[in-house]
């Protein structure tokens, strides 16, 4: 497995390349397959009618971009903006549709080139993430990087259900005379 950001090197057939960034101090990996740039935290707009876990849009050349807390949606506190803090910009696929995401996180770490057999099974317990939302694990010296199945984890149910919720009890919520002026 090779760590080193300065030594390019030609990957091997097999090998993937993953991106570590860090939450809570945890250090997390995401495929390169998924991700598009990483860009310094800028201004991110709080959009109303968001679940807790979108923390609001930022402009990207012109398109808006949602930007995801993961750390709240692990049920972590919120990740506190520093000059480290860096947006993860992620393509997946939600609703049928590919859509470019932003991934708060605290700092990024390395890009590391590794073999399928270095990607280990998640463990049952002892993560602070349900390992419905882990690919495996890898090895990095005596600790783990935890390897974020990016479809599971940012799926369309995840992220834009909980604002649709909110709106219907909104609604719900309003006299009878306002839902039938709406």
């Amino acid at each position: 497995m090779s760590s080193s950001l300065s030594e390019p090197r030609k990957l091997t057939r097999q090998e993937q390349e993953y991106l570590t960034f860090f939450i809570a101090q945890v250090e997390y990996a995401i495929s390169l397959t998924f991700v598009r740039e990483v860009i310094p935290y800028d201004t991110i707009t709080r959009v109303p009618g968001m679940p807790e876990t979108v923390r609001g849009v930022t402009n990207l050349r012109g398109s808006v971009v949602p930007v995801i807390d993961l750390a709240i949606k692990f049920r972590l506190p919120a990740i506190e903006i520093t000059s480290r803090t860096c947006i993860v910009l992620v393509e997946t696929e939600l609703g049928g549709t590919n859509m470019l995401l932003g991934l708060l996180t605290e700092e990024v770490g390395q890009v590391l080139a590794v073999e399928p057999g270095d990607v280990l099974p998640a463990p049952p317990f002892g993560s602070p993430v349900h390992t419905d939302y882990l690919h495996g694990m890898l090895q990095i010296g005596k600790s783990f990087a935890l390897v974020l199945d990016v479809n599971h984890t940012l799926s369309h149910n995840e992220i834009m259900i909980p604002s649709l919720t909110a709106a219907a009890t909104a609604v719900e919520t309003l006299p009878e005379s306002a839902v039938e002026e709406a």
